[in-house]
């Protein structure tokens, strides 16, 4: 693993070095400002430069620092392509290329795990991984009763290396206020810290995955690999064969592409009021197409947990947006917390950005596609103070739907899935198809 900054003072001088680079660029921008150049210009110099070191420092980290920047994506769409591109491609590439962690290491840790007899639990094992990820890996096995079990096994050090990151993060909150002035970065971290403690205990995975199997057993739509053994840093479920989302998206047909998307849709809309949470992590790689139709969903490490389903907000903003009522849209958002008391929107501007998304659920059949996509990219891609962009508000308990929302959205692109999503928001997403009382409409149960 040597091509990646692992250990710990490695990490945290690159952290440190953050507001360091901020106070330098803001010592020269007062320079220039002294020299005639405008304050908006200087401004957004700034705020550019900043962008890169921040996009730049957290994408050559993995753990803590790469989760932090995934959490921030939708804001790559108020960033010039020079900067999020580089970014977006960096993160692809420490989430697609993990490097694996040797035969010998992998041993040691299960015989720490397991007990030096461990292999007394195995038919086969197969030294190679089959994927690699940010906190641990995968192997292909055979269970003492003969059963094709897949081997989950956490990295050496990844909870100190995680945790560690997120403190070091959360020092740097003035340096993204800068960039993002809309944005509350201390409640994000502290929330996104809580939510990756979660994703390290296995034993808080499994239980959520056996929920989502017990739930989707003998389902036509999904499929969820059981649990069979699991503690604290290796977790052992039944194995599941199928093509991995991301061949679907190069090689597969035009119904095998709709068909995917559709169920990913289906999936997570359906499964808070079926299980009572979200799985919360939704790229390509954690999803299979079986050969019996069926998506077969992995890793339930990071889940938002909503017993009460999911939240009713976004019904009910979703149908007010359509019907055109953008003064309650805005209330909406400040009781919810998107947009911070302090912070004035221009409703135009806001309305326009939120259009393309609320799209899909106004037509009986949409398309999604990476054009759609770029066009909505297009529309706010720039660094002035006025974006609206910019001027949003990520509340915490929100964190890990936004997560899902974006993420989703990103892979029903890729597919370029043609489905009829509409229905799905009114089977399953609470607020949007109800006949409300008057009330309502103003938002004051929200």
């Amino acid at each position: 693993m040597s091509d990646l900054p692992r250990r710990a003072v490695t990490r945290s001088a690159k952290l440190a070095a953050l507001p360091l680079g901020f106070a330098g660029r803001t010592a020269l921008g007062l320079g220039k400002r002294i020299g005639g150049k405008s304050a908006e210009i200087v401004a957004q110099e700034i705020q550019q430069r900043t962008a890169e070191q921040i996009f730049k420092v957290l994408g050559e980290l993995k753990g803590g620092a790469m989760k932090f920047g995934q959490a921030l994506s939708i804001f790559e769409a108020a960033l010039p392509t020079e900067i999020a591109g580089p970014y977006r491609a960096t993160l692809t590439r420490l989430q697609d290329a993990a490097p694996a962690l040797p035969a010998p290491v992998v041993h040691k840790v299960l015989a720490e795990q397991l007990g030096d007899d461990w292999r007394e639990n195995f038919l086969e094992f197969d030294d190679a991984p089959t994927a690699a990820a940010s906190i641990g890996q995968v192997h292909r096995a055979v269970w003492h009763d003969g059963r094709p079990v897949a081997v989950k096994i956490q990295y050496p050090g990844a909870g100190k290396a995680l945790l560690s990151d997120f403190n070091q993060l959360a020092r740097l909150g003035k340096l993204f206020g800068a960039l993002l002035p809309g944005l509350d970065v201390k409640s994000v971290l502290s929330e996104l810290r809580e939510r990756v403690a979660e994703e390290l205990d296995y034993l808080s995975e499994a239980e959520a995955q056996h929920a989502f199997a017990q739930e989707f057993r003998d389902d036509p739509d999904f499929f969820v690999p059981d649990v069979i053994a699991a503690n604290e840093q290796i977790l052992i479920t039944e194995w599941m064969s199928g093509s991995a989302l991301s061949r679907i998206i190069t090689d597969g047909t035009t119904e095998e592409r709709d068909l995917a998307g559709l169920l990913l849709v289906r999936f997570l809309f359906c499964s808070p009021a079926r299980v009572g949470m979200l799985h919360a992590d939704p790229h390509p790689g954690n999803f299979r197409m079986m050969e019996d139709g069926r998506l077969g969903v992995l890793d339930f490490g990071a889940v938002n947990r909503l017993p009460d389903g999911y939240p009713r907000m976004f019904g009910t903003l979703t149908r007010i947006f359509n019907q055109g009522d953008m003064e309650a849209v805005v209330q909406g958002l400040r009781d919810e917390g998107f947009i911070r008391p302090h912070i004035d929107v221009d409703v135009d501007a806001l309305r326009a950005f939120l259009a393309p998304y609320v799209e899909p659920t106004r037509v009986e059949e949409f398309t999604f596609s990476r054009e759609w996509l770029q066009r909505q990219a297009a529309a706010v891609a720039d660094l002035r103070p006025g974006n609206v962009v910019r001027q949003l508000n990520l509340p915490p308990s929100y964190v890990l739907i936004h997560r899902v929302h974006a993420a989703g959205v990103g892979v029903l692109c890729q597919l370029g899935t043609t489905a009829r999503f509409r229905d799905e928001v009114i089977t399953w997403v609470p607020g949007f198809s109800d006949e409300e009382p008057e009330e309502d409409t103003a938002l004051t149960a929200v």
